[in-house]
């Protein structure tokens, strides 16, 4: 297809967009306040401040937090879940876990309550052989029960629906004939994969929101629609793929953190271009920190994701680790008498105290502001701009006062609190895994990434910090770059010597026919197809799993056992030669990819000559070493050979960058901020 590409990324503060022309390779961005009551505002002012044309536009790819932000604060559809009987309370019982790993306290509400869990005869062995012929008259009657509770969703979820879901189709199927809305998940359809508790939750957490997505799906398509964009929307899902709007309505777990994969999509694209293909991607926004990894190039991907207590949906996601530390994060004194910073976010509204919306809580972004590493007169969304001598006055009474500190003694201990739980998340992402961050560049983006990214690496020993051309908007490059992407699991679960292989090869080359017609019957313009198999061992006895790739799915049973074994020794140094390896489940990932973009041209025209005609000015700026005259840059201007010591200012549109004292920094060939970090 020719035309214009757009990605949107709808983030806690801001809305990022990007619209690319690939044929010229012309660029266009949009930064603006995001609108959590109706995010399709936000997306469509985004549109209108990049001046976007509508019926010239081939693609619009969106990121979304609308999933990812319903779970969290459980603004959910109500929902009822028809099962086996005498399973009514497996959703609720769970793993033998605790929210905290000490002490007998903790609380755990499940998505669906007890009285909306409705139990009907009906039992499949392990099997997959009849046990108990599914009751219709008693399915009917849970259905006509759960109507009148005012569920607007629906769960049906058999017992060993994974290895026979004849009993769940055929309810689905009474469902169809009598549910309002048609809002019904099978559990099957969406993992079919043993163990009943996890494949049952994300089937609950589909359901609890895919009434919300479709809604606001469906809102925007008539938006864009009425505006003359005439395309298939598309969605980012969890695992960093696209897919079209109806097909992430239909399987809306899959969109689950969202926004944090396309960031790491970009970075993974971006880094591949730039010859860095080991990185630790670093997003700060304006409410989190998110961490995650690209290993050769490729994001790490797992199943095995727990978004809180209870909550494990294991359905392929790009790996990030979270952390409650971003821009807009709450500074305050704790019960203790000690400063904490976050999780509480200021938001998009009211926002930092500086954005004179009516923020009155001192933030992380106003401690940066406080200490000269922000422009007071180049902030992005200020409404009614503060004189920093107010800021300052909130700091020295709220964080200063109780700890005996002036204002900007509090603000840097605001920043250290903040940087040590970004650096626990990348310790988390990083060396909890049994990865050295000293043998990866870290890859900061966001809008506070690149402020707080060269202090991480110091103190993590990361040697390298690259910081994209267009930082501020990096997850909505995720966007344009992200490929149409499908997956498929299947469960085995049988020592790998008494599997049927000629099986494995069926399972297999079934999921890619799937995938392969799931992508046609998008409607969306792909080149190559790949299917990208991996198979879940583990060995008797043992309850975790690991992932090991599949070369072809014609793979012999010693090459899957050699496989399994180099994984396992490279995880643990063990090597369990006596115990037997457990083929238990199977994936193919089928991806379909879209023609790419120049990643060259976010970095724009040089527009100067020398170092010196991209100064604009100076100021003091505080670093832990002290305070510093510290010169000021604008990116857009630095000239493609620039090279400069730190300490040092970079401003840009979206994104102000902090080069440390002691740091070297330097444009790469594609216009990207190279710091490397001084001893």
């Amino acid at each position: 297809m020719s035309g214009a590409v757009v990605g949107v990324d709808v983030g806690g503060t801001f809305t990022d967009l990007i619209l690319m022309e690939p044929d010229s390779g012309a660029v266009r961005l949009a930064k603006v306040p995001s609108t959590p009551a109706n995010q399709a505002a936000g997306v469509l002012a985004a549109l209108d401040r990049a001046a976007a044309s509508f019926a010239d536009i081939a693609a619009i790819v969106h990121g979304t937090t609308v999933t990812t932000n319903a779970l969290l604060e459980r603004k959910l559809s109500r929902c009822g879940l028809i099962t086996t009987q005498g399973f009514r309370d497996i959703l609720e019982l769970g793993r033998r876990t605790r929210p905290h790993a000490y002490g007998l306290i903790g609380s755990f509400t499940p998505l669906i309550p007890r009285e909306l869990r409705i139990e009907v005869p009906e039992r499949m062995d392990a099997a997959g052989e009849v046990l108990v012929p599914l009751d219709e008259d008693a399915v009917r009657a849970a259905l006509a029960t759960l109507e009148a509770a005012g569920c607007d969703s629906l769960v049906i979820h058999f017992l060993h629906s994974y290895k026979n879901p004849r009993h769940e189709e055929r309810a689905l199927a009474i469902a169809r004939e009598c549910w309002p809305g048609g809002h019904a998940t099978a559990g099957h359809a969406i993992l079919s994969e043993f163990r009943e508790y996890e494949r049952g939750v994300a089937a609950a957490v589909n359901a609890c929101v895919q009434p919300l997505l479709h809604r606001y799906l469906d809102q925007l398509e008539s938006e864009l629609g009425a505006r003359g964009y005439g395309r298939e929307l598309l969605v980012i899902q969890g695992n960093g793929g696209s897919v079209s709007a109806r097909s992430a309505a239909a399987k809306a777990v899959n969109t689950v953190l969202s926004g944090p994969a396309s960031g790491v999509m970009a970075a993974a694209a971006i880094g591949r271009a730039a010859g860095c293909r080991d990185l630790i991607t670093f997003d700060t926004g304006g409410t989190s920190a998110d961490v995650g990894l690209v290993l050769e190039g490729v994001p790490a991907v797992t199943a095995e994701m727990e978004l809180e207590h209870g909550m494990p949906i294991h359905v392929p996601m790009v790996d990030v680790h979270t952390v409650g530390a971003g821009g807009g994060s709450i500074a305050r004194i704790d019960e203790a008498g000690l400063l904490q910073v976050g999780p509480e976010s200021a938001g998009a509204q009211p926002g930092p105290i500086c954005y004179g919306r009516g923020g009155a809580r001192p933030t992380l972004t106003d401690a940066n502001l406080i200490l000269g590493r922000l422009d007071p007169d180049s902030l992005l969304a200020v409404d009614s701009p503060i004189a920093a001598g107010a800021v300052r006055a909130v700091f020295a009474e709220t964080v200063g006062g109780p700890l005996g500190l002036d204002a900007e003694d509090a603000a840097a201990a605001v920043i250290r609190i903040a940087n040590d739980r970004m650096a626990g998340a990348i310790r988390m992402a990083t060396l909890a895994r049994g990865h050295d961050p000293r043998d990866f560049v870290l890859f900061a983006f966001g809008g506070a990434g690149p402020m707080h990214a060269a202090a991480l690496a110091a103190e993590l020993g990361i040697p390298q910090v690259m910081i994209p051309a267009r930082p501020g908007i990096t997850s909505a490059v995720g966007c344009i770059t992200a490929d149409i992407r499908h997956d498929f699991v299947n469960t085995a679960n049988a020592p790998l010597a008494d599997v049927d292989m000629a099986g494995v090869r069926e399972i297999l080359e079934c999921q890619a026919a799937q995938g392969r017609e799931a992508i046609a019957d998008e409607g969306v313009a792909v080149g190559a197809i790949a299917c990208h198999h991996s198979a879940d061992m583990q060995f008797e006895g043992q309850t975790h799993l690991l992932t090991v790739p599949v070369e072809r799915p014609d793979a012999t049973r010693e090459a899957l056992q050699q496989a399994f074994e180099a994984a396992y020794w490279e995880r643990f140094a063990v090597a369990l030669d006596t115990i037997r390896p457990v083929l238990v489940n199977l994936h193919t990932a089928v991806i379909g990819a879209r023609p790419a973009v120049p990643l060259a041209a976010l970095a724009g025209a040089r527009q100067a000559a020398t170092l010196d005609e991209a100064l604009i000015g100076s100021r003091r700026v505080w670093f832990p070493a002290g305070w510093q005259e510290t010169p000021v840059y604008d990116r857009e201007r630095l000239p493609a050979d620039a090279s400069f010591e730190g300490p040092a200012i970079i401003q840009q549109t979206d994104c102000t960058s902090v080069v440390e004292p002691g740091n070297r920094a330097a444009l790469d060939a594609i216009g990207n901020l190279i710091v490397e970090i001084g001893p």
